[in-house]
């Protein structure tokens, strides 16, 4: 079996409401999420010596067992029940790390699609996506990707229906010293918003359907201007976090943004434009604020697409 390539795209989310505390423990969840075209790229080559090996042109990238990788590869091989299977896999990295962006995720779902092929362990889609769901919460949109509503921890996955990715620029920035600890956000927020938390399955589903029909999809599919943005991390995150409050000060600065948030747990930033075209002339409006204050910037478009072989 020759080399093979998978492209893994990092996300945003448009939309992340906190609904309430499921009975396992973890937040339930009502998000729309969009894919990007800044990706990682994982190189994967069989090897015969039973080994799942892992490295990455980043030092500081854990490249053990703790990485979603590996763990997707050992999973992967063991429910194909061949423990002989091995692999060699490089990581380009492109994606900031621990930015709320789903790199590690995205890396994890690209495992487990490109693994799948270069082993012909034969998984269907239900298959891979079962498996993502057992690893972490957002690999299951990273599988699918593209523009889609997510309920539950986040694996319950409705694509909004639409004829194209929306055409929006994003300007993605993130301070590269900065990092927010997901589980320090979501109890903050359970610290905070906890008395407002809602809790039965009939009030979850009652907000489910409210942005289902409400005016952020509507905007995506033609029919209504884009609203603003929620991020209920991010009213517990930015009073807190000075690189959040000073890089979304900046980007509210930006000629010609259509919205303004941080995506996840942050700290990444983006801000919303009508093509990639007005995205680039607002970083370049932006840079020297950004560099004085530290951040790095990236352009990206959204895309219709997750993880794929390149």
């Amino acid at each position: 079996m020759p080399e093979l390539r998978v492209s893994a795209p990092a996300k945003i989310n448009l939309h992340l409401e906190v609904l309430g505390l499921r009975p396992d423990g973890f937040h339930e969840l009502a998000m729309l999420m969009q894919t990007l075209d800044l990706a990682d790229t994982l190189t994967l080559n069989p090897s015969a010596d039973g080994r799942i090996q892992l490295d990455c042109d980043r030092t500081d990238l854990p490249l053990d067992g703790s990485n979603l990788i590996v763990k997707a590869g050992e999973m992967l091989r063991a429910r194909a029940g061949l423990p002989e299977l091995g692999a060699r896999m490089h990581l380009e990295k492109r994606i900031p790390i621990g930015a709320g962006l789903a790199g590690g995720s995205s890396n994890g779902a690209a495992a487990l699609l490109g693994l799948n092929a270069l082993w012909g362990c034969g998984f269907g889609a239900g298959d891979l996506q079962a498996m993502a769901t057992a690893l972490g919460s957002d690999m299951p949109f990273c599988l699918d990707g593209g523009t889609q509503l997510c309920f539950g921890r986040g694996e319950r996955l409705e694509p909004v229906a639409m004829a194209a990715a929306p055409p929006w620029g994003v300007l993605l920035i993130k301070h590269p010293a900065s990092s927010v600890s997901t589980p320090w956000a979501y109890g903050r927020c359970r610290e905070q918003r906890g008395s407002t938390y809602l809790d039965s399955e009939p009030a979850f589903d009652a907000r489910r359907e409210a942005l289902r029909r409400g005016p952020l999809v509507a905007a995506l599919q033609g029919a209504a201007p884009l609203p603003p943005i929620r991020n209920d991390l991010q009213t517990v995150v930015e009073p807190m976090v000075d690189s959040v409050r000073q890089g979304l000060a900046l980007l509210r600065q930006a000629p010609g943004a259509l919205a303004v948030a941080m995506s996840g747990s942050g700290p990444s930033l983006f801000a919303l434009f009508p093509d990639l075209a007005a995205a680039e002339l607002a970083r370049a409006d932006l840079a020297a604020e950004l560099a004085a204050a530290g951040f790095e910037a990236w352009c990206c478009r959204c895309t219709g697409s997750g993880v794929s072989l390149v």
